[in-house]
């Protein structure tokens, strides 16, 4: 049986993926941490980064994120930057059901992230990425 085009797809994505990070690897092992100018030009490494990043899909749906995390409809509404009118919707049945966009679904995939691995992210790289938080 021949595996089917969207496997070999998959396939050959990873391999990319997989090489990109390998170079990236080569990369930070030959450069310095000095300080940069801004803007910063983009060199092979931030090439590979967009690259990877752009093809990152991450997504999980309401539903998974409630059966993973005891959380309330508000919750979810506060990590998607919606209101808990969108997110009942999401919930619903029948023809009030409206699905979600694909930032909703990133942003829940990306708070799953942050919850299962907050213990292992460096302390400044956490007081880095909250320091950008406007109001705090």
């Amino acid at each position: 049986m021949m595996p089917d085009k969207r496997s070999n797809d998959h396939l050959n994505h990873l391999i990319h993926c997989q090489r990109a990070l390998n170079r990236l690897a080569q990369i930070a092992r030959s450069q310095s941490t000095g300080e940069h100018a801004y803007p910063r030009p983009i060199t092979e490494r931030e090439e590979i980064l967009i690259y990877l990043y752009s093809y990152c899909r991450l997504s999980m749906t309401p539903q998974e994120f409630y059966r993973k995390w005891q959380v309330k409809q508000e919750d979810i509404a506060q990590i998607c930057c919606r209101s808990s009118y969108a997110v009942n919707s999401w919930l619903a049945q029948g023809p009030r059901y409206k699905s979600p966009s694909s930032d909703s679904l990133y942003h829940l995939a990306l708070m799953d992230f942050l919850l299962e691995n907050f213990e292992v992210i460096p302390k400044e790289l956490l007081n880095q990425l909250c320091s950008k938080v406007k109001g705090y």
